[in-house]
């Protein structure tokens, strides 16, 4: 299914796939994000990473995160109904993001409920898996979002 600009609660139904477009990570924006959130050695020092059972740099989990949401959020799927999120569930880190990958989301929408105190907006539950350029999945987590419902 094709993504959209301006969808509401009621657009995002069970089973409705979006996908992303893609974007890299280069060394340097690893380092950088790992010195200023999460300075462990694999993610900031070429020597120690390359004796980690890594074998080199990777990115933080947490950037990698960041990114996956960014790409989701600059599809603009929820540019126009988004309230924030009562949180995430199920976070997983399958695969380390290397330098040079280039990641891209699906995000499948496995529940939608309307709330029951209040008429203007409801949950939806979406199942993110985060790729890199082999395909390989290297992250999952599912996001419980509230959206608007469509004015009028």
């Amino acid at each position: 299914m094709t993504n959209s600009d301006d969808l509401f609660f009621g657009d995002f139904t069970p089973g409705r796939i979006f996908h992303t477009r893609g974007a890299t990570l280069t060394e340097a924006q690893i380092i950088d994000f790992a010195w200023a959130n999460d300075p462990q050695p694999f993610h900031i020092n070429k020597q120690a990473a390359a004796e980690s059972p890594y074998g080199g740099i990777i990115a933080s989990g947490i950037q990698t995160l960041i990114v996956a949401f960014r790409l989701f959020y600059a599809e603009n799927i929820m540019s126009a109904a988004s309230m924030g999120s009562s949180g995430i569930d199920e976070l997983k880190w399958l695969a380390p993001v290397r330098p040079d990958d280039t990641l891209h989301v699906d995000a499948e929408v496995l529940e939608s409920r309307p709330s029951r105190s209040k008429s203007d907006r409801g949950t939806v539950r979406i199942a993110y898996t985060v790729f890199n350029q082999q395909d390989e999945t290297v992250m999952s987590f599912i996001t419980n979002h509230i959206f608007r419902r469509r004015p009028g």
